[in-house]
């Protein structure tokens, strides 16, 4: 069964590795092996930024990765989100897509924020794909936005609106269902 919990300080070391391993970097901004000292500092920045959410991602009990929402802004009702998982082999699992619903509801159901936001980069288009299939709309390529060995990369933007989530939600569902994943 899968569940999210939300991070907590003894997490940190699961997520120094996770963030390490080079199925997860290789999807992220960052271009280097993240030191301990750089991972903490981040790390209690992280957990105390009332902006940011962490979410350990379980199965059965047991850590499988992260999700996130970053740049919380109630004011303008909208903040960003990502998510990795850490182990490679749990890819194509439908986990990614459960994670998305959950997220998807904790924001627009939860917090009722109007705008989910994230950047994929250009090299990850599973995600990208992941994204479109949950309505999320190409808001803009940022070209040559990353530097990772050696060469820049681009990003997708892309944007979900509550209303157009909102609209599709049950539809989503069944989506999962049809596909053999637990959607509630």
């Amino acid at each position: 069964m899968l569940s999210l919990r939300r991070a907590e300080p003894a997490d940190s070391d699961r997520m120094f590795t996770w963030r390490n391993l080079p199925h997860v970097a290789v999807h992220q901004y960052s271009d280097h092996v993240i030191s301990r000292e750089e991972h903490d500092a981040w790390f209690a920045r992280a957990i105390a930024d009332p902006r940011r959410i962490y979410w350990i991602i379980q199965d059965d009990g047991d850590p499988i990765g992260l999700a996130n929402l970053v740049d919380i802004d109630e004011k303008n009702s909208k903040c960003s989100w990502a998510f990795y998982l850490g182990a490679g082999d749990l890819r194509g699992k439908g986990i990614g897509s459960w994670v998305e619903l959950k997220v998807l509801d904790h924001v627009f159901l939860e917090l009722k924020l109007n705008k989910l936001c994230c950047e994929v980069l250009t090299s990850n288009p599973g995600v990208v794909r992941m994204h479109r299939r949950f309505g999320f709309q190409e808001e803009g390529l940022l070209r040559h936005h990353v530097r990772k060995q050696g060469q820049f990369l681009d990003a997708h933007v892309l944007g979900l609106l509550r209303d157009d989530y909102l609209q599709q939600r049950d539809a989503l569902v069944t989506m999962l269902r049809e596909r053999g994943v637990q959607a509630e």
